[in-house]
């Protein structure tokens, strides 16, 4: 889990650096929407899990989110079951 989390690091990092170049360009014209503020906001909440070691544990069943699917939304915070059910 601890290689996941570095990896998950690294892309998160790199999103949010993203992110917050294009929020800069808002200055010049460009809107910054409010998904991509919400994308950054959940990139930084993934990035505090990560440096508090509770990357990969579901914030509502305390079980593990698996690294499927951590691979592909590293800044998950529930697990399938529970992201299925706050739908």
């Amino acid at each position: 889990m601890e290689l996941l989390a570095r990896e998950a690091q690294e892309a998160l990092r790199q999103r949010s650096h993203r992110l917050r170049a294009r929020a800069s360009l808002e200055v010049e014209g460009l809107s910054f929407t409010q998904a991509e503020a919400q994308e950054l906001r959940d990139i930084e909440e993934a990035l505090t899990r990560i440096a508090h070691g509770e990357f990969g544990r579901c914030a509502r069943c305390g079980g593990a989110i698996g690294r499927h699917r951590l691979r592909a939304v590293p800044e998950a915070r529930h697990c399938l079951t529970c992201a299925a059910l706050a739908r």
